[in-house]
């Protein structure tokens, strides 16, 4: 699996990412900067990482989901192909049209940083077939604007379309329907405030995290 990561002014978890893909791929990662209009050649996988992207200046994501770089990675998923984004990742799909809905203000007004418990809402999709319906996992998330709002229609295409990845099970910003993470409608691109990347070897705590990157690199190698 060939796959490169975005990196912003502001990202922070721009290397956790690249080791996480790195360690499970066996190959490379590529590492982007936002100014550039291109992407490498070959690719399978874009990672938008977490972080402060621009200093949440105007709104979480806004600024760079306008990058130069932001248009390859549009015309990438486009194309078919795979776009991950964390935590200020899945605040910059969703600026830039990837995904739909808004990420607003925690509900508790207060920036969380701390283990959370999530449901396994759907195995159908690349990043979620290593996991059973409905599993519990653990994963970290550190964030401020993490509480998923979206109109009626939207909300119901989410769930009838089952694009709904993960839910909290106890809701730690508010989101509506305990929705941590979504999927497109190709399922090729996923959304999610919580950090995989930072669960991927037993030094992290767990290892829940591991089975995401494993999951889509299986997927992308059968795919190729």
């Amino acid at each position: 699996m060939r796959s490169a990561v975005i990196v912003f002014p502001g990202s922070n978890c721009d290397r956790d990412m690249a080791v996480a893909l790195s360690k499970v791929s066996g190959k490379a990662t590529e590492m982007v900067w936002h100014k550039e209009s291109h992407l490498p050649s070959r690719l399978d996988l874009i990672a938008i990482p977490g972080g402060f992207s621009f200093g949440d200046f105007l709104r979480c994501g806004a600024i760079a989901a306008r990058a130069p770089i932001m248009r390859a990675v549009v015309e990438f998923a486009a194309g078919g192909g795979y776009v991950l984004g964390v935590c200020n990742g899945f605040q910059v799909m969703i600026e830039a049209g990837l995904l739909p809905g808004a990420l607003m203000r925690n509900q508790s007004l207060k920036f969380i940083c701390k283990p959370v418990s999530l449901e396994v809402g759907t195995v159908d999709s690349p990043y979620t077939q290593g996991y059973s319906k409905d599993q519990i996992l653990s994963l970290p998330v550190a964030h401020h604007d993490g509480n998923y709002i979206a109109d009626h229609e939207t909300l119901s295409r989410l769930e009838d379309g089952d694009r709904v990845a993960f839910r909290y099970t106890e809701n730690p910003n508010g989101s509506q329907g305990n929705i941590a993470g979504i999927l497109s409608e190709n399922r090729r691109c996923l959304g999610m405030m919580p950090h995989p990347e930072r669960a991927i070897e037993k030094e992290h705590g767990n290892r829940d995290g591991q089975l995401l990157f494993t999951s889509l690199a299986k997927n992308v190698m059968a795919a190729v």
